[in-house]
């Protein structure tokens, strides 16, 4: 190469998706071949310049956008102080700063107290750790197709095998899964209590359970809603055998389904939240929040990590809290998921063969994908199709679903709204596109 050419030569996606290939593992793949080269809110610019409108958030992460003005100066202005001192050696006031807010926020009356990690599956083998220190019992108990990380413990959780616990096994022993009340799949409340009780007859008597952990949401599984009876028939069971039970806030929680928390639509307070996600706009951090007497269970030394609590993602979090409140989020979560509801449904209205079913709680936002209009035929080959097509419309979207066939929403809620709807007429003109490309073919 000349000097001429090396002085003008621009990596592109393709050639950066070269490089990352050769020297990054394989199972951390990459989705897009969309090198990014900045963002601001909900737009995204990759290296070749191309523009995106993001539905994905960095996987509901940046919920309150990329590169928020307010972020990026608590950040500044933290690390002009110092980065790391280790919350367990030296703690700082921007720690206990945010635990008393988290504590606040937490949903319910109970006396709580926080814990501080760095990531989602950090914060729920904490969870799991405390809830046995504190029942001194073996059992956890989780659900089909829900998702809850990818550590060996967390992948136990995890109720779907492929991709995340294909080939990793042994996984540890004293976790067992229930079906997860999804109406669309016939799988009522009833049968999911019935299962449970069944459970306690079969295989782990109740007072062996020591945790239910669930997601108010169904993340990776699919974006399906847990019913509000049944949180509170959860709730009352728990009570009723003194089972600790965990709420997985991590991609429901700081705004996305128009309450701080998920579990708040059903008035039900968890005794342990894990949160991580939306709480630092896009800082690696994440937290255990629950009631005093089961979070002091561990002696001083069993919970913590070197880097649990890092003061630049602390000082992140605090100011993703106050534009949360200053930025009325909440209120702006539940407009965007009205206009994606709205638009989607006349989606569904125009394509019935193709789209089984909308699903919306504040901007958490999922749509399944159906052959013939039979939620019994799940459609993963087009999901993949619109999936892989989206970048040629300037779009970050995501799957999800135990059969690979929802497509989720996720946009950051402080997406303009004009942006919003320019977003939402490239995905009806990418869903028609895909649609007669398949009519064409089966014709």
């Amino acid at each position: 190469m000349t000097l001429h050419q090396l002085a003008n030569y621009q990596e592109t996606n393709q050639t950066w998706q070269a490089r990352k290939s050769a020297v990054v593992a394989r199972g951390q793949g990459n989705l897009y071949p969309a090198f990014v080269s900045h963002a601001k809110n909900a737009e995204i610019w990759d290296v070749e310049n191309n523009r995106y409108i993001d539905f994905a958030s960095g996987i509901a992460v940046c919920n309150t956008g990329h590169s928020h003005p307010d972020v990026i100066k608590a950040v500044t202005e933290q690390m002009t102080k110092f980065s790391h001192t280790c919350f367990m050696v030296n703690p700082y006031g921007v720690g206990v700063e945010l635990a008393e807010k988290l504590v606040q926020i937490a949903p319910g009356d109970s006396p709580k107290k926080a814990m501080l990690v760095n990531t989602g599956a950090e914060a729920v083998e904490n969870s799991i750790k405390i809830a046995r220190a504190h029942s001194k019992r073996r059992g956890i108990i989780a659900f089909n197709g829900g998702f809850h990380g990818r550590t060996n413990l967390t992948m136990a959780l995890t109720g779907k095998i492929a991709p995340y616990k294909r080939d990793f096994g042994p996984f540890p022993a004293d976790i067992y899964h229930l079906p997860f009340p999804t109406t669309l799949h016939d799988i009522s409340v009833e049968d999911s209590l019935k299962a449970l009780h069944t459970l306690f007859k079969v295989d782990i008597e109740a007072t062996d359970v020591a945790a239910i952990i669930i997601e108010p949401i169904q993340g990776e599984g699919g974006f399906y809603f847990a019913p509000v009876e049944f949180m509170l028939a959860l709730r009352k069971i728990c009570d009723d055998h003194n089972i600790v039970l965990i709420a997985d806030e991590i991609q429901t929680g700081f705004g996305r389904t128009g309450k701080m928390f998920c579990c708040e639509h059903a008035d039900v307070e968890p005794d342990l939240i894990t949160m991580a996600k939306g709480i630092a706009g896009g800082m690696p951090i994440a937290a255990v929040v629950g009631k005093t007497e089961i979070m002091d269970a561990p002696l001083p030394g069993g919970l913590g990590g070197t880097y649990g609590g890092s003061p630049v993602a602390c000082a992140a979090a605090l100011a993703v809290l106050e534009i949360i409140e200053k930025e009325q989020i909440l209120d702006r979560s539940n407009q965007i998921g009205a206009i994606f509801s709205e638009h989607l449904n006349g989606l569904k209205n125009s394509y019935p063969d193709y789209i089984g079913e909308v699903r919306q709680v504040g901007a958490m936002i999922g749509i399944e994908l159906v052959i013939d209009g039979d939620a019994n035929k799940p459609n993963p080959t087009m999901t993949m199709a619109i999936i892989s097509k989206a970048q040629e419309f300037g779009l970050i979207l995501l799957a999800c679903g135990f059969h690979g066939n929802v497509i989720r929403f996720l946009p950051p809620l402080t997406i303009e709204l004009a942006i919003l709807e320019q977003g939402i007429a490239k995905f009806k003109q990418l869903f028609q596109d895909v649609v007669q490309a398949r009519d064409t073919e089966i014709s």
